[in-house]
């Protein structure tokens, strides 16, 4: 038997009252997740704990089964392992924004207009630079998709105790980056980032891909935000803590990064941009061939539109969205030999436009699963299922054993 966890990223969200007090997947039409919830046992699921604001990244590795208040170090390891980086101990790694910045320092737009394209021109300008007074260190940039990108600071005397430059929303300045402790080596970690940040939009203001941008009407590239400060953790690989071996098929360079560092093989999908333009019948084709795969007996599967939908407050678009990634679910469906598991990472309501601490639904679907009286798929109905309430890093322990993969505790 096979196992696959799919995962909507940001699909959970609360009433909205523009929707009659329902959410975005409630209002969604949606027959497959409904006819997957008739057929499969349902519950909702706290990715970490109930209450706990989840980022995709812990959310990520709870529902992998690992502890994140272990393991975690922060978001920039994972996200430059999945964009091809080969970090090494002692790498400080951050994700960054391309972001948007008026001739008064002031940041109009996090994310540069949703920039889909030149940001691999833009990072070559930035890739290898030296910055005066710290040419001892070196400077690896690189771009990811859509506004994003990873920084790693290579050298010596670095820490990852210091904050971040993004100041996570418009309006404000980019925010001087502090050290989180008295070490010398924070405080220099510090200085290089404040002075990276203010080299990023020398170089950047007038670049061409940014003139162009600004001719054509559109937010240009023209900053670089560093956040989510990690060094990379040590982590027991996936296939040694299940004995199973298992693939990767994810749109964003962080989720590809949990996947590389965990030591699954990664999938690439031509058109996935993570975004609600992504292409849906390329992931569609891969999910099939990968699950046909007898090299692969478990593949995680992360879909992102939903949540960049909630980020930007974009109600129509996210239930649009949903109603896309159902036509997926149909394909799924008719994989044969296969536990599916159906979920969210987190909730990103429309009302917050931002991760909350709320549980998201889910379905496990597959031989032998003791079907309940749920027939459809959202927040509210799934709390009346059979899985009752759970936490994520429960998902695996339920998934190895209907796949007999568990070992007994106890005599």
């Amino acid at each position: 038997m096979k196992g696959i966890i799919m995962i909507i990223d940001g699909m959970g969200d609360r009433p909205i009252k523009d929707l009659g007090y329902k959410t975005p997947l409630e209002v969604a039409n949606t027959p497959n997740m409904d006819k997957l919830a008739e057929i499969g046992i349902n519950g909702i699921m706290d990715p970490i704990s109930p209450g706990i604001r989840a980022g995709s990244d812990t959310s990520h590795i709870s529902i992998l089964g690992y502890d994140p208040y272990e393991v975690y170090t922060g978001r920039g390891p994972f996200e430059a392992a999945g964009i091809g980086l080969d970090v090494i101990a002692g790498d400080i790694a951050f994700r960054c924004n391309f972001s948007t910045q008026d001739e008064n320092g002031i940041i109009v737009d996090r994310r540069a207009g949703r920039i889909r394209k030149g940001t691999e021109e833009i990072a070559g300008s930035i890739n290898s630079l030296k910055l005066e007074g710290f040419e001892d260190i070196e400077i690896i940039f690189k771009e990811s998709t859509g506004h994003r990108a990873v920084l790693v600071l290579r050298g010596a005397g670095l820490s990852d105790k210091v904050s971040d430059a993004d100041p996570k929303h418009e309006g404000k300045p980019p925010k001087e980056v502090v050290p989180l402790d008295d070490s010398p080596e924070a405080a220099k970690t510090a200085a290089i980032l404040n002075k990276f940040v203010k080299t990023s939009y020398d170089l950047l203001k007038d670049h061409p891909v940014n003139l162009k941008r600004i001719n054509d009407g559109e937010n240009p590239a023209n900053v670089v935000l560093p956040r989510g400060v990690g060094a990379v953790p040590h982590i027991v690989p996936f296939g040694e803590k299940y004995g199973v071996k298992a693939a990767c098929i994810a749109e964003t360079g962080l989720i590809k990064g949990i996947g590389k560092i965990t030591g699954m093989d990664l999938i690439d999908v031509e058109g996935a941009t993570g975004g609600i333009d992504t292409n849906l019948e390329n992931m569609t084709a891969s999910i099939v061939e990968a699950a046909k795969n007898d090299d692969y007996e478990f593949i995680l599967i992360n879909i992102d539109g939903a949540d960049e939908a909630g980020h930007d407050g974009q109600m129509e678009e996210k239930v649009k969205f949903i109603e896309k990634v159902d036509a997926v679910i149909e394909e799924v469906m008719k994989i044969d030999d296969l536990y599916f598991i159906l979920t969210a990472d987190h909730s990103t309501p429309i009302s917050v436009m931002d991760h909350t601490g709320d549980p998201v639904p889910i379905i496990i679907k597959g031989p032998e699963v003791k079907v309940d009286n749920v027939n459809s798929f959202n927040e509210r109905a799934a709390a009346y299922g059979g899985l009752c309430r759970i936490r994520g890093s429960d998902i695996m322990n339920i998934l190895m054993d209907f796949m007999n993969k568990s070992e007994k505790f106890g005599a």
